[in-house]
């Protein structure tokens, strides 16, 4: 619903509540990451890296505010074709090679998104051409990105879920599109297990966290 200001607000986000769009930006607390968010952003743009939003500083209000990058995001995980997946590796990793050598990634090789999941994904035309939400972007190693993608995009339990064969063939499919070497490829599904297991602990840690509503 819009208010009086005309803000409309964006549902989907898992961390940050209050976030809203302003005809063609996007506004949003600030957070303790906001000062990395927004270093990354601008480095982005600067490398011409287009698939992110772009950081505009802070608005009357005090809050971050980005462009607003047109398409469709996900609602829900579902299936994905090939074609969608392959889009999803390649744009990786031009992510991961605009921060290559940057300051911002310390002592590591890239600075990850570190949830690279559909649902954090911009679709135009079918395919998915950016990523937003950058509150957990840190530095890291490319295959801790890549393990989340692939276990986001390919992989399903659900009982009208692909064959395993068949979700081992889009898994490929992902490497090959990343450009993926093949001395790492062996570390693929560690790394798919690595973040279904930090996952599912910060999950833990976030639901037996006590509710302040509740005081």
């Amino acid at each position: 619903m819009h208010t009086e200001e005309g803000e409309v607000p964006l549902s989907g986000g898992r961390i940050t509540p209050g976030v809203v769009r302003v005809g063609d930006t996007v506004r949003r607390p600030v957070t303790a990451r906001s000062g990395f968010v927004a270093e990354l952003l601008n480095h982005l743009q600067q490398c011409n890296f287009k698939g992110a939003p772009r950081y505009l500083g802070l608005d009357s209000a005090g809050r971050d505010t980005f462009t607003y990058v047109p398409g469709r995001v996900p609602a829900r995980f579902q299936l994905w074709k090939d074609d969608q997946v392959a889009a999803a590796g390649a744009l990786l990793r031009s992510l991961h090679e605009a921060t290559r050598s940057c300051r911002l990634t310390g002592t590591s090789p890239v600075v990850c998104h570190h949830d690279p999941g559909p649902n954090n994904a911009v679709f135009q035309q079918g395919r998915p051409v950016a990523f937003i939400d950058f509150d957990t972007a840190a530095p890291g190693n490319p295959l801790e990105d890549l393990g989340y993608m692939a276990w986001t995009w390919c992989i399903s339990s659900k009982p009208q879920a692909p064959s395993p064969h068949a979700q081992a063939r889009q898994v490929r499919i992902l490497a090959n599109s990343y450009g993926l070497d093949t001395s790492e490829r062996g570390n693929l599904v560690n790394a798919i297990l690595d973040r279904q297991n930090r996952n599912a602990l910060w999950w833990r840690q976030h639901l037996n966290a006590p509710d302040p509503a509740r005081g």
